[in-house]
């Protein structure tokens, strides 16, 4: 699906288009250098997903997590088959982006878990920011019924449970006292310096 998408001819103009009126939406003015920037970055986050879905299996395995990963892999795979989801396929390539949303929050949801009962990174990048554009350019309120997806999705292969199971006493008491799930160290992260006239970055 990811190959046919980045075939289309008109797929890197129909994100610019996209990414124009996401630009306005945030008050900002982007120039086409900064347009074709914004449309880089999407390829560069949805092509991401086959490694990323390959890593998370083969270290979740390696962990001990492999039926945790398993149930959401299974989620996983089963909203890139339907076709009318959120964003619907007949869409094109922007009808990939809640299709890759999905994949790649629930990948570092189930990554930053384990970070926090280890102080080990499940996986060698860290998608958190590189999440948090793709959801502002999803936008309201298909971003946060996307979110709800994939929070049920981590509950409901008791991700959490299964990460305390390996967790010692002292990292026990850090879910308990709900520290916050989303504390990175220096791991590689998706470029992002070229989109502050989208207006999508912090500095912005």
């Amino acid at each position: 699906m990811i190959a046919s998408q980045f075939a289309d001819p008109h797929a890197a103009v129909e994100l610019q288009e996209l990414l124009t009126a996401v630009a306005e939406r945030q008050g900002a003015e982007p120039t086409e250098a900064e347009l074709a920037h914004g449309a880089s970055f999407i390829y560069n986050y949805i092509e991401q997903i086959p490694y990323m879905l390959t890593v998370a299996w083969t270290s979740a395995k390696n962990v001990g997590l492999e039926a945790e990963i398993k149930s959401i892999l299974v989620m996983v795979e089963s909203y890139w088959l339907e076709d009318n989801d959120v964003i619907p396929d007949s869409m094109g390539i922007i009808g990939l982006l809640d299709d890759a949303y999905c994949s790649l929050l629930s990948m570092q949801t189930l990554s930053d878990y384990y970070q926090l009962q280890s102080g080990k990174f499940l996986f060698p990048d860290d998608l958190t920011v590189a999440n948090g554009i793709m959801r502002k350019i999803i936008g309201e309120p298909y971003a946060t019924e996307l979110d709800t997806i994939v929070a049920k999705a981590v509950q409901d292969a008791h991700i959490k449970d299964a990460v305390k199971q390996l967790a010692s006493s002292e990292k026990q008491a850090l879910f308990e006292s709900h520290a916050t799930i989303w504390n990175h160290g220096p791991v590689n992260e998706l470029p992002v310096d070229d989109l502050a006239g989208l207006g999508l970055t912090e500095d912005s």
